[in-house]
């Protein structure tokens, strides 16, 4: 009987757990979409596989690592997509079934483990369980994390032959030739102001991907074009041919922009 109890606990805080999972999974994907982002794009960012990514997009539990570690992907994963990962993944219950409480009564005198002590103590144990992780699920509820009233708005599928990279192009492709410089070969300077992930593509050819930190400079030139992506568009001022520098974007937004020598 003990045994069921506690497999009834552990199937009921295993059901909580997968509930919670695919709520949030289901807006990571839905705000990522919105961003133009592929699971291999995030990966990049979070250092996080991407099938594991995908577990949690798809509420699945059975691939993903104990719950405290699975907590720290979602974490992460809010953070590559511009929310606050720590107040995101607080949502998630990391509960689990406590057993060592049985070797601690089994080491008490045989005079003190009458069935029926057993069986309350075990009950109390359940209780306090059960209502802990209900206080957790209203608490959740009042965060207003995923609250459907703030979803943003729904985008247009993207066709299906198109790339992740190609849709960011069109939604996020600024223009920065300057006709005076048409036959300079372009030269783009980058002064990180704030931790950010950064592409550089130079002529077609990927030069540099990986995090930057604060107070980094990094220059580069090309003949053709250079194409700058950054994870956190308003931590990346960006110089182009020795003009002044201008913040690439937004605080913590995803942001790709094209420099050209004609």
């Amino acid at each position: 009987m003990k045994t069921n109890k506690r497999d009834d606990l552990g199937s009921y805080l295993e059901e909580q757990r997968a509930k919670k999972l695919a709520e949030m999974g289901e807006y990571l994907r839905h705000l990522r979409e919105q961003q133009a982002l592929s699971l291999d794009d995030v990966a990049s960012i979070t250092k996080v596989p991407a099938r594991m990514l995908n577990a949690i997009e798809e509420g699945r539990l059975e691939p993903l690592p104990e719950p405290v570690y699975t907590k720290g992907f979602i974490k992460r994963y809010a953070e590559a997509l511009g929310l606050n990962g720590s107040e995101f993944a607080s949502v998630f219950p990391t509960a689990q079934v406590l057993t060592a409480k049985r070797q601690f009564w089994g080491e008490l005198p045989a005079a003190q483990l009458k069935p029926i002590h057993l069986y309350l103590l075990y009950i109390v144990l359940i209780i306090l369980a059960v209502t802990g992780l209900s206080q957790m699920v209203d608490r959740s509820a009042q965060q207003a994390v995923l609250p459907t009233a703030e979803k943003p708005p729904s985008t247009s599928k993207k066709p299906a032959n198109s790339s992740p990279d190609q849709t960011k192009d069109k939604v996020a492709l600024v223009s920065m030739n300057d006709a005076n410089n048409s036959s300079e070969p372009v030269k783009v300077g980058l002064n990180v102001t704030s931790d950010s992930w950064v592409r550089v593509v130079v002529d077609g050819k990927k030069d540099f991907e990986g995090t930057l930190s604060q107070g980094t400079q990094r220059t580069w030139t090309a003949k053709q074009e250079i194409v700058v992506r950054a994870g956190n568009a308003g931590g990346v001022m960006v110089a182009y041919n020795n003009e002044e520098a201008k913040q690439l974007g937004s605080p913590g937004k995803i942001k790709q922009v094209i420099f050209k020598a004609d």
